[in-house]
């Protein structure tokens, strides 16, 4: 059975930060190329960061500079660290896994993240 479980949301004021997970199972981890996406209140889902396969991490430009993706494939799990956290960060962070050949993909549940004073 294909799971994908996050944590680590939670409310944050401007300019802190946290660390989301996503724990991984039921697929090989290592051949997925793994995502967090966000998703505000009445706007669509949109990218945050995406880690291939291969290792190499891309970021949307609105998280470039305070955003790390991570992952480590021993322990079948990604990371999302966010610094200097924005109001406009504010969203559900959800977890997605991607295999091209052939084609997989599965969703977390998402988690909560509230930046506010």
């Amino acid at each position: 059975q294909v799971q994908l479980v996050e944590s680590g949301g939670g409310l944050v004021q401007p300019g802190g930060s946290l660390r989301l997970s996503c724990a991984a199972s039921g697929f090989t981890f290592n051949m997925y190329h793994m995502s967090w996406y966000r998703q505000a209140p009445g706007k669509e889902r949109e990218l945050v960061a995406i880690t291939a396969a291969s290792g190499s991490t891309t970021y949307a430009d609105s998280v470039k500079g305070r955003f790390t993706m991570s992952r480590d494939n021993a322990k079948n799990t990604v990371y999302l660290q966010m610094n200097s956290l924005k109001p406009e960060d504010t969203a559900v962070y959800y977890c997605y896994a991607r295999r091209v050949v052939p084609t997989r993909m599965y969703w977390g549940q998402g988690t909560q993240v509230t930046v506010s004073s």
